[in-house]
This record gives C-alpha cells, structure tokens and sequence, in this order.
C-alpha cells in the first residue's frame, strides 16, 4: 500500500510527464536497495506527430540462473480520467490501474531477496512502458496498442541471447477490495498449464478472490506480445471494477492490503513451485 502511496504522490504518469519519470526512478531505487542489477531498455517511438520516449525497467534476480522467469507488469497510467462523467479532464490517480501491479512485484522482490531459501528459477521484473498506449488512454483510444510489451518482445536477444525465459506472468489492476482473479481465455490459449496451477494455489491460499470461471472475452494485455514470441505467458487481471475504472476515483481507498497479500503469496509460492516443476 505504501508503493501504491508513493506512486499516487507522483501524479500523473502518463508517458512524457514528470510523474512517468518519477516513477521509473522509484522503481530502480527500490531495486538497488535490494542489489538487483536493474537496466533501463530505452527508445524512441514515433506516432503520427509524436516522438515518445520510452523505456521498459528490467530487474533481475538471481542474474546468474540460466532458468528465467518474468514477472511483468506496467508502470505507465493514463492521462486524464475520460470515463469520469463528471471530470473526464481531470488527472486519473490510478490507484488500481498502473500502480498495484509495481507494488506487487517491488514486494515480491522484496519477499524473494530476503528468503534464506531461493526458488530454482532466476526471476526478472519488468516493468513494461506505453501499455496504456501512444496518446496514454489506453481503452479510450480507438487505435490503441501497447507499447512496451512488443518492443521488449522483439528484442528479447538482448537480454537473453539465444535462450528465451520458460514464461511470464503479467499483473494488472490487482488491489482492488472487492477484486475477482479469473482466468482469462487468451493466456489459457497460450499458457494453459501455468493458468491452471497459479489458480489452483491461489485457490487454496483465497478462496474468495480466486474463480476458475474464465472471463467471457479475451484481454489484451502486455502477455500477448510475449506469447507471440514464444513464451507462454498469462495475465493476472482484476477487470471488474465498476464504477471507479479510469475515472478519478481510482484511488488509494479503492486498495486493500487483503488483495494485494493473496496476490502476492500466490505469485511467490507459484516461484517456488516452477523451480520445483522444472520448467
């Protein structure tokens, strides 16, 4: 919740904003206070008129394993509440929507650097930029298309030569007190096994947060791009969340820290599980 705090006091972190940079800062502080090797994968993406900085921050723990893992999520929000009737110009906070998935996998980083007991599989974090889009409204743009997933999906030698991680695993809007976790029919397409067993440990860790009923329609997220490289990849996603999404009340209060632990003991007994699978 206090990751979540600190993101909100930011303000707007849309791309190109001072929020944005602040945040990508925040991030790699927080690593280095655990001594993850951390890189920023940066470019430049030109749309229409625009020219937009961008970079995706990577984290790496236990660089030295051959066997990786991602765990993924986006940093960037959107930049204006379009969906609030009342202030649709107005900045959206994005409490749920960008915040709770850097907190998840700062804690997790967190959770794993200080175990006297590590998982078998190297974990990298990334920390995707752009996922709300070119002009940063992410399903209020027609046109919409993630932007940082694909990049660092076609550029994957960079950071792994002629290996490719065993799967990822992308988080978005997980904080909410009311959150719902269903499989989503798109990451059961591309990564089937690893949907099953996450829910089946969460499952049994939150009952009343996990549904083996899957989403009625598929998500497009940033596992998609990973997927269609090759590495069967899943979204963790909290969609119902009616009526604060992208409007200015997706706020701190709309948290809670009973959501954010069942994702979070989840994801971090699902680490120890996949080194134990060998995968």
């Amino acid at each position: 919740m206090e990751d979540i705090a600190k993101q909100l006091s930011f303000g707007v972190r849309a791309i190109g904003s001072p929020g944005h940079e602040k945040t990508a800062a925040y991030i790699e502080q927080e690593l280095a206070k655990l001594s993850l090797p951390t890189q920023r994968q940066s470019w430049t993406e030109v749309t229409g008129e625009a020219i937009l900085p961008l970079a995706n921050v990577v984290g790496r723990f236990a660089p030295e394993n051959p066997r990786r893992v991602i765990v993924g999520t986006h940093y960037d929000s959107i930049v204006r509440a379009y969906r609030d009737r009342e202030h649709p110009d107005a900045p959206m906070p994005g409490a749920n929507n960008s915040a709770s998935g850097v907190a998840v996998l700062l804690e997790t980083a967190r959770v794993l650097s200080q175990s006297f007991v590590r998982p078998a599989v190297g974990v990298d974090f990334v920390f995707f930029d752009g996922e709300e889009g070119p002009v940063s409204l992410g399903e209020g743009d027609p046109h919409w298309v993630p932007l940082g997933s694909p990049y660092f999906a076609n550029n994957l030698a960079g950071l792994y030569g002629r290996g490719k991680p065993s799967e990822a695993v992308i988080f978005d809007m997980v904080c909410y007190e009311k959150l719902k976790l269903q499989p989503e029919p798109a990451s059961l397409t591309g990564a089937r096994a690893q949907v099953q067993e996450f829910w089946r440990i969460g499952s049994e860790l939150a009952p009343t947060v996990f549904s083996t009923t899957p989403t009625q329609s598929p998500i497009y997220d940033d596992h998609l791009p990973l997927n269609q490289a090759g590495i069967p990849s899943f979204l963790v996603i909290g969609f119902e969340y009616e009526p604060w999404y992208n409007t200015t009340r997706d706020t701190l209060d709309k948290c809670s820290t009973a959501s954010l632990e069942a994702v979070g003991r989840t994801l971090t007994r699902y680490l120890y599980q996949v080194g134990k699978a060998g995968r």
